[in-house]
């Protein structure tokens, strides 16, 4: 299976490690009765069997020829079927942080959500800088086998900035990390991150850069306008996260590489990456569900939940970020799933550690976003939840159509089934979401791993986390 990353290269499927080691492919059948593939057409019945979509047969037409009477059926009369859910950027907290999160808890968060692989951030403890803790990662992702688990390599040691990581070996360790991030910090040494974009190439392995010039920053606990001013929050310019953003995307085009910017926070971002766009430059971008939802508003109450970096903005970046996901001008939305204890939320607010829950809730609020509240289908989810980001990682066996042959990794949705979110109800070790009493329009009940069904009625299914 190829496919590309988006600027006509072939996605070179062998560069990850091979999957099912720990947690093969279900033998078996599995029977989602009565779906609606991508939300369309009439309820068709989709044979799983032995890890890949072997049939897809009008409900009407009766049950698939040659259904094992062992067979699980799972009557799922009009929910609407999709890839599974690829997040390129989460925290997962393990090693160093298990008792706000682990590699299980997150795993069933992302099962919960619809999630089949996810991408964790270097920014653990001791920091994914080596190929020792990059295994430890991968294997454990496996063992849980809830979702695929790709480590994401720091590029510079110790996420200190000053020199880089050894990419390659990170590159040929046995969870082959095709992407480098010192996400929760900026590489703003331009000397350090050209060096790293040379590296880089050579490898053809992904940069994901967190774009914050520090020294416009420092102190800065949220967006710098008219609300921080009133509340008496020290401010965080769009400035500072453009100047990076256009800094580095000069430099990909220079240097060549591939370029992906983490969490795109403003209207001045979007019109910079529609420049690059234009220029040829192989840079990517991603979203937020916080960032199209969310605004500086939230900070009134002056509650913890609602820090996180890159700050909430204003009406006018939401707008624009939102048009800019809906024209692939920003390619996916990535949850940045950011767990962390009460102690480190219930605080004063220029205290509070940045960062917001999101597994479990992303997939409701794009589909409250651009298909109950606007003109988008359940294609342009698909597009830009598992297809795209897929695309960007060059990762095999996900965001794959929906066809006979291909790999069953795969959720559905239940338009029908409203929830509202608890923090205490979420399967993540931590409880810090800003949508907590928010009433959710529709929800994950299925998810299947390479045929395995992983959240069943939505809830993590036989497996403990």
């Amino acid at each position: 299976m190829t496919g590309t990353d988006g600027t006509g290269t072939p996605a070179a499927t062998d560069q990850y490690p091979p999957t099912g080691r720990l947690a093969p492919a279900a033998s078996g059948e599995v029977l989602l009765s009565g779906v609606l593939v991508y939300g369309e057409g009439e309820p068709t019945d989709v044979l799983v069997r032995d890890g890949v979509i072997a049939s897809m047969t009008p409900t009407a037409d009766g049950r698939p020829e040659g259904l094992s009477a062992d067979a699980d059926i799972l009557g799922l009369d009009g929910q609407v079927l999709l890839p599974g859910l690829v997040d390129m950027h989460v925290h997962l907290r393990e090693p160093g942080r298990e008792d706000t999160e682990t590699i299980a808890t997150g795993s069933a968060a992302a099962a919960r959500g619809g999630f089949t692989a996810v991408f964790t951030m270097a920014n653990t403890s001791p920091v994914t800088d080596n190929p020792s803790i990059a295994e430890a990662v991968w294997h454990k992702g496996q063992a849980t086998n809830l979702c695929d688990v790709h480590p994401v390599g720091s590029i510079s040691r110790d996420l200190a900035g000053g020199e880089l990581t050894e990419f390659g070996m990170m590159a040929e360790s046995d969870a082959k990390v095709r992407m480098f991030s010192d996400d929760g910090k900026c590489v703003h040494d331009p000397l350090l991150m050209r060096r790293a974009i040379e590296y880089a190439r050579g490898l053809d392995v992904l940069l994901a850069q967190h774009c914050e010039e520090p020294r416009l920053t420092e102190g800065a606990v949220a967006h710098e306008g008219p609300t921080a001013a009133r509340l008496g929050l020290r401010g965080w310019p769009r400035v500072a996260e453009e100047s990076i953003v256009v800094r580095d995307a000069i430099m990909a085009r220079d240097y060549g590489g591939r370029l992906h910017i983490c969490h795109a926070s403003t209207e001045g971002t979007v019109e910079l990456l529609r420049w690059a766009r234009a220029q040829g430059i192989p840079v990517t971008a991603e979203v937020t569900p916080h960032h199209l939802i969310l605004t500086d508003d939230r900070l009134e109450t002056y509650d913890g939940v609602n820090r996180v970096n890159p700050p909430l903005r204003e009406d006018r970046d939401v707008a624009a970020l939102r048009q800019a996901l809906v024209d692939g001008v920003v390619d996916c939305v990535a949850t940045d799933h950011a767990p962390h204890g009460s102690e480190e939320k219930c605080c004063e607010f220029d205290r509070a550690r940045p960062g917001m829950l999101g597994l479990e809730t992303s997939l409701a609020l794009i589909a409250r976003i651009f298909v109950l509240d606007g003109d988008r289908d359940w294609r342009f989810v698909a597009r830009v939840m598992s297809e795209r980001p897929a695309e960007i990682t060059r990762l095999p066996g996900h965001g794959r159509p929906l066809a006979v042959g291909e790999p069953a990794n795969l959720c559905v949705v239940d338009t029908g089934r409203t929830w509202t979110a608890r923090g205490a109800e979420l399967a993540s070790k931590a409880r810090n979401t800003p949508y907590e009493g928010m009433d959710m329009p529709v929800k994950v009940s299925t998810t299947l791993l390479r045929g395995r069904v992983t959240c069943r009625d939505g809830e993590v299914d036989g497996v403990t986390a």
